[in-house]
């Protein structure tokens, strides 16, 4: 699998932002009990880790609903799946339906061989056969690239630290090492942090799923395509899930609740436009023919 050269490398990006919220849990006990609050931490970021690892997989299929679906029932949908699974080297992945009426779709599980591809009832009916196939290979390279449980790990970090900020407020001691410093550090700035954080994981990802998911199809334009769909799609129809969860989504199913004129700093994807933009430049580049996974 190739990803751009330019700049640091993406997956090394994101072990880096890992690493920062992993140190950041750990700076929220220091401030909230010291040498025993970084242990505490610190027990729970192993915690947070052995979770995410076994059970993230299958909660994000309960949250939304995912129901699995057989080739008699949707034969497309896994023969597609089947042959992007098979040119990208990995087991074909489960295959689910949620109810949602929004366009969209998310990869979930703890390594390939045990991954799930969910999309919803709504890209079945709003999306040409082509343009779903871009989806597909967004996902599966996801699975491929081993970074859906990053995501996991990152939003069940992330959560703890903001839940950390306000029980902070009722458990703090302006003995703590930094005082009353510590606590406005912990109510305001670690929660603030974690987010950010969470979010540049994220939106780093979807990057890097969008260039290798082109280069397994061997197309970038019916990604491109299928993005711009999507995005219309999220800004019509509402679909209520958990914000931690909000990430693993192909593009932002709460765009619809929240509005697009929230800063970028907090998104939880990357803007869509520039995504595309990026496919369409990637489209006319020669070794795209070549799939390199």
């Amino acid at each position: 699998m190739q990803t751009s050269n330019t700049g640091m490398n993406p997956v090394l990006k994101t072990f880096i932002l890992l690493a920062g919220m992993t140190g950041l849990l750990l700076v929220a006990g220091w401030l909230l009990g010291g040498g025993t609050g970084l242990i505490v931490l610190g027990a729970v970021s192993v915690a947070i880790n052995f979770f995410a690892y076994w059970f993230s997989g299958s909660a994000a299929l309960k949250m939304s609903k995912a129901r699995a679906v057989d080739e008699t029932e949707a034969p497309e949908l896994h023969r597609m799946i089947g042959e992007l699974a098979q040119r990208a080297g990995v087991p074909k992945p489960g295959v689910y339906v949620t109810p949602a009426q929004q366009p969209n779709a998310f990869a979930t599980g703890r390594n390939p061989a045990n991954a799930s591809i969910a999309v919803t009832e709504g890209i079945m009916r709003a999306m040409p056969r082509r343009e779903l196939e871009g989806v597909l290979a967004h996902e599966m390279a996801h699975i491929a690239n081993r970074d859906i449980l990053i995501a996991s790990v990152a939003a069940m970090i992330a959560g703890v630290i903001t839940w950390l900020g306000y029980a902070f407020f009722f458990m703090g001691d302006d003995d703590g090492p930094l005082g009353a410093i510590g606590g406005l550090l912990m109510i305001f700035l670690a929660p603030l942090a974690a987010s950010v954080m969470q979010f540049a994981i994220s939106r780093q990802r979807e990057f890097v799923a969008d260039e290798s998911g082109a280069r397994l199809l061997g197309d970038a334009l019916p990604l491109a395509d299928a993005l711009e769909t999507l995005q219309r799609g999220a800004d019509r129809v509402p679909l209520q899930v958990n914000q931690a969860a909000a990430p693993l989504y192909i593009v932002n199913p709460l765009a619809a609740l929240s509005g697009r004129g929230v800063s970028n700093l907090f998104s939880t994807h990357p803007p869509t436009e520039e995504r595309v933009a990026r496919l369409r430049r990637l489209a006319g580049e020669p070794s795209l023919e070549h799939r390199t996974f």
